[in-house]
């Protein structure tokens, strides 16, 4: 999806590793949540509570999910990421993502 309709979104942003990946909170019309970011060049692991579903929409990166080998994305690509799990990625170009949590 390209758009967003009837959305609420949260002003501040979440930021992580020095300001190197931003967010935004995006609230949709049926009670689910996103976060829309950018991340800068660099490597980073990440941590999950719930279930999630990466939309990468740009950028040049390798990720490593849980008991995989570290593979190269060919954005635009989507991945699932289990809840209670890490996932790590080597981020070499600005990298645009949307992320989807599952409850």
């Amino acid at each position: 999806m390209a758009k967003l309709d009837n959305v609420s979104v949260v002003k501040e942003a979440n930021i992580y590793y020095d300001g190197k990946v931003t967010s935004r909170t995006v609230e949709l019309a049926d009670g689910s949540i996103q976060s829309l970011g950018i991340m800068l060049p660099g490597e980073y692991t990440f941590g999950t509570n719930e279930a999630e579903i990466m939309e990468m929409q740009s950028g040049d990166l390798d990720i490593r999910l849980p008991g995989e080998e570290w593979k190269t994305l060919n954005t635009p690509e989507t991945f699932n990421v289990p809840a209670n799990s890490s996932f790590d990625l080597k981020i070499k170009t600005v990298t645009d993502y949307c992320c989807s949590y599952i409850k």
